[in-house]
């Protein structure tokens, strides 16, 4: 099943103070950026945040993890607390210090 564009809207409106968040639409299902750098995916209208280990140290006990298509690697899938904004903006702010910059493009 495809997510939903409101269920984008809605995750996209409750991270505050992370960026210039975007979200590109692929195969029926999002990335989510962050400056240009991507942090989560939404698939069937569930966020899986890419993990980081300062990000288990922040979720702790009421971490979940599982892939967002079959194949993927493990994600974090947030569940419970996506209404949040608070707790959601700085598991975002905690990630995207660990994760790498994106790879400059080949020019052609």
């Amino acid at each position: 099943m495809a997510s939903s564009s409101e269920f984008v809207d809605f995750v996209i409106e409750q991270i505050e103070d992370v960026g210039h968040i975007t979200a590109r639409k692929m195969f029926g299902e999002y990335a989510l950026y962050a400056d240009g750098k991507i942090f989560a995916l939404i698939c069937d209208n569930a966020l899986f945040i890419k993990p980081t280990e300062w990000w288990r140290i922040f979720i702790g006990t009421a971490l979940v993890e599982a892939p967002a298509y079959p194949g993927a690697k493990p994600s974090f899938l947030i569940e419970d607390r996506l209404e949040d904004r608070e707790w959601l903006s700085e598991l975002i702010r905690i990630s995207l210090r660990e994760l790498p910059e994106p790879k400059p493009k080949k020019k052609s």
